[in-house]
């Protein structure tokens, strides 16, 4: 009995260690307290525009009149800027960051806004203002055009709009619905270009805290997110797309030999 029960043991535990292993690598955010073991700068995170961003910019003065030129809507062209009849209810344009990291803004020409906060590009724009108006203006910058994908072993693959300037890689997790129990966590491919055109392929793993202090925690404009799916689902699908062959070829070989034991009878 003692015998047999060992021998149990030893078929039954690659199994209970491959359960933990398995846990292990389903979970997010182990070792969480390399969190508090480290010092950090405390600094809340600000996205920096980019070429290709879309920027919505409002100008605001006690004197709406005041700020008509600086005001481009649609259907106007830079010459009819100075002139708002006919559209008063029209759509703001948004301004788009060019290749070089400029816009071009109606009176005060090119201005360059790559690399700069939302912050920062307002006061930019403020100060060139000051110079054409009796007050300091409102100055408000947003961007409009910030998306992110997360495509592969997730519930709801797709291309989701940021409105509020920042995502974190577990927030657009939850925009796609989270992973799926068959994802990879521990590998996690984060699809990059930069303010240059360069792109990278960046590994994550989300199953450890650290990947809260890495730089690529908040996502960036157009980042594309994906999720592997682990060796198991992928042997279980090629099982299930091969079955129906195999079980052909087990069908044909029982039907012969079945015929190969009636001629030897």
């Amino acid at each position: 009995m003692f015998s047999f029960r060992r021998y149990l043991l030893v078929l039954l535990l690659p199994l209970l260690l491959a359960g933990c292993a398995s846990y292990k690598k389903s979970v997010y955010l182990r070792h969480d307290q390399v969190l508090a073991d480290i010092e950090q700068q405390g600094k809340l995170y600000e996205y920096r525009i980019m070429p290709k961003d879309e920027l919505i910019i409002v100008v605001s003065t006690s004197d709406p009149a005041s700020s008509v030129p600086f005001l481009r809507k649609l259907g106007q062209n830079k010459e009819m800027s100075q002139n708002s009849q006919g559209t008063g209810n029209a759509k703001l344009l948004n301004y788009l960051v060019d290749n070089q990291g400029c816009i071009d803004y109606p009176v005060l020409g090119k201005l360059p806004v790559s690399g700069l906060s939302c912050r920062q590009c307002e006061d930019l724009i403020r100060q060139k203002l000051e110079a054409y108006l009796n007050e300091v203006p409102n100055v408000t910058v947003r961007i409009d055009n910030f998306k992110v994908s997360v495509l592969g072993e997730v519930n709801k693959p797709g291309t989701f709009t940021v409105t509020d300037e920042r995502i974190n890689i577990f927030q657009a997790l939850a925009q796609a619905g989270d992973m799926t129990l068959f994802a990879d966590r521990d590998d996690v491919q984060l699809l990059r270009e930069d303010s240059i055109g360069r792109r990278q392929v960046i590994h994550l793993d989300l199953t450890e805290a650290g990947i809260a202090l890495a730089p690529e925690y908040y996502l960036q404009q157009n980042d594309i997110v994906y999720v592997k799916p682990t060796k198991a689902k992928v042997r279980s699908n090629t099982f299930s797309n091969n079955a129906s062959i195999w079980i052909s070829l087990l069908s044909l070989a029982s039907t012969l030999a079945s015929l190969v034991i009636i001629a030897l009878q």
